[in-house]
């Protein structure tokens, strides 16, 4: 990590939000300490939880006395989940679908193949009961999750080979999480799951042949341009990628309502910022990929689609066998999604492919 200069610095962004609180005594202000699975000054999503956290310190007015510590400088990055469920720190902000280890349900709550864009993940949570079912299964660990972040739609991958067919993917070693790192596997890929910090230096010796991370303005400044010249567009493994600000759940009933509409209105905050950012940035950096490294940008073609949603539907039937729970977290979402999805192909669907269309956009 030394090698790479990452951007430093992390300015609070967004309107500040009117909370009338008294300063709190530092003698009685409550510990918040935050872990992270990022690395300090990560580019987007690195410097997106700092924000968050000087946010929450900012809001609280001495109520919260909040440490922040990013990955490796307390506990590891896959270390978070228990770090906070055991109450050693307060907080954790990750994407959910890290734990799919623990209950392979997290997955909803950050990205799942062919699911929710971020609006209508965003529209699930809030007002589609999503929230509810994220409380009971994140309460039988003992924890409290919110939404605090979202990438939007993620990019396809970095390959150091063409992908012209399903069979491409056979023996590849690809960095990729979650139900979509399933997904890939029936497809005969060798898949792991790699905290951020250490993706760079696995395809660069070639442990790894191949991975995806966010989009190009978080990718940029990971250099895989190095070792994988071809970059797919838009993937189906997170079309959406939610991130997650996760507490100790006794840490949090302990809250003030105060305290507690404090961190809601700054994870609300830096939820919509993060996913601003990266609409606002990817562009600039994509063009910077192309013309600046040579980077070939792809996109996946109908037959690797196809075989995408094939390996997608077992999968999910995999999933669902797990528990109840299960079952019912993905009855919730695909309902959710389908009525949101028809919905939004009809109007902002139609409206995108014809503003294309006649502008020249694509």
């Amino acid at each position: 990590m030394e090698r790479r200069k990452f951007l430093t610095g992390a300015a609070l962004g967004g309107a500040g939000v009117a909370l009338a609180t008294p300063a709190v005594a530092a003698s009685h202000a409550k510990q918040m300490t935050i872990v992270s699975t990022w690395p300090r000054d990560f580019p987007g999503l690195g410097i997106s939880a700092q924000r968050l956290a000087a946010r929450i310190a900012q809001l609280s007015d001495g109520a919260l006395n909040v440490e922040y510590f990013a990955a490796g400088e307390r506990v590891g990055a896959f270390d978070s989940f228990d770090e906070v469920a055991s109450g050693n720190s307060q907080a954790y902000i990750a994407a959910d679908y890290y734990w799919g280890g623990k209950h392979p349900a997290f997955n909803y709550f950050t990205a799942v193949p062919f699911g929710m864009t971020t609006p209508q993940w965003n529209a699930w949570i809030k007002f589609g009961g999503g929230q509810a079912l994220w409380d009971e299964l994140s309460g039988g660990f003992g924890l409290k999750a919110v939404m605090c972040g979202s990438t939007g739609t993620q990019a396809g991958g970095w390959f150091n080979k063409e992908i012209e067919s399903p069979e491409d993917f056979k023996g590849l070693k690809m960095r990729i999480p979650g139900l979509g790192g399933q997904v890939l596997s029936k497809l005969g890929a060798s898949t792991v799951s790699l905290p951020g910090g250490q993706i760079y230096e696995n395809l660069v010796s070639g442990a790894i042949e191949a991975t995806e991370w966010v989009g190009p303005y978080n990718d940029y400044f990971m250099k895989f341009y190095e070792a994988a010249k071809y970059y797919y567009t838009g993937g189906m493994h997170e079309p959406g990628g939610g991130l997650a600000f996760g507490m100790n759940k006794s840490w949090y009933e302990g809250l003030s309502d105060f305290e507690r509409a404090v961190i809601e209105a700054a994870c609300n905050e830096e939820h919509a910022a993060s996913h601003e950012e990266n609409i606002a940035k990817n562009g600039e950096y994509l063009t910077k990929l192309v013309n600046d490294h040579g980077v070939q940008v792809r996109a996946f073609n109908d037959d690797v689609w196809d075989a995408f949603g094939e390996g997608a539907a077992q999968v999910f039937e995999e999933t669902r066998a797990h528990s109840d729970l299960a079952t019912k977290i993905d009855d919730a979402f695909q309902a959710s999604l389908r009525e949101t999805g028809t919905m939004m192909a009809n109007f902002e669907g139609t409206f995108v492919n014809q503003r294309n269309r006649v502008l020249g956009l694509i």
